[in-house]
């Protein structure tokens, strides 16, 4: 099986896949990680805004749906495998994943909560302001180039909507629920 994560940046992605992985044996696919790697690759400096610029980037050279068919072409997607994809941002990875049965899930929380958490994980992408995190995730939400997010719209897209306002046992009970729902011969 295949689980894509999308949502909105601090809401809980990492910590729903980081439960798939540890605690269901899920392989874990990072967006993240592939950007990184090509801005690396660059000789840039890995920022949020460096991150924007190369997916859309790859995006571009590749396709809108990069994040899937390059994890598609790494790992194969074997059926004796499960998978989590983190995270779909763009409107053609939702389609693809769709044509490989995979599941969107997305998480959100309260922007202030969202904030503060990324502001405690003290990530080299997430050193900015409040004002600065609106701004970034105005743009994120409906990015005017046709290579760039939309997660207004991915989210709209996802199969179930999780919510991390709570604690991590409060959302883990939600993923313990979605498995339930989604996969009953678990």
């Amino acid at each position: 099986m295949i689980i894509s994560i999308t949502g909105t940046d601090g809401g809980g992605k990492g910590a729903v896949v980081g439960y798939l992985v540890e605690r269901k044996g899920f392989v874990h696919c990072s967006a993240r990680a592939l950007w990184v790697e090509e801005i690396k690759k660059r000789g840039l400096e890995v920022n949020r805004a460096n991150t924007r610029i190369v997916a859309n980037d790859l995006r571009a050279k590749h396709g809108n749906d990069f994040l899937i068919t390059e994890y598609a072409r790494r790992t194969g997607f074997k059926p004796e495998n499960n998978y989590v994809i983190e995270s779909v941002r763009a409107v053609a990875e939702a389609e693809t994943l769709k044509k490989y049965n995979g599941l969107l899930w997305a998480v959100d929380a309260d922007q202030h909560i969202r904030y503060d958490r990324i502001q405690s994980r003290a990530s080299e992408l997430d050193r900015i302001s409040f004002e600065e995190f609106v701004r970034q995730e105005d743009l994120e939400m409906n990015d005017p180039d046709p290579h760039g997010m939309q997660k207004a719209k991915v989210i709209a897209m996802a199969d179930i909507l999780l919510t991390n306002d709570g604690t991590q046992e409060e959302l883990f009970a939600q993923v313990e629920a979605a498995l339930k729902k989604f996969f009953t011969t678990q």
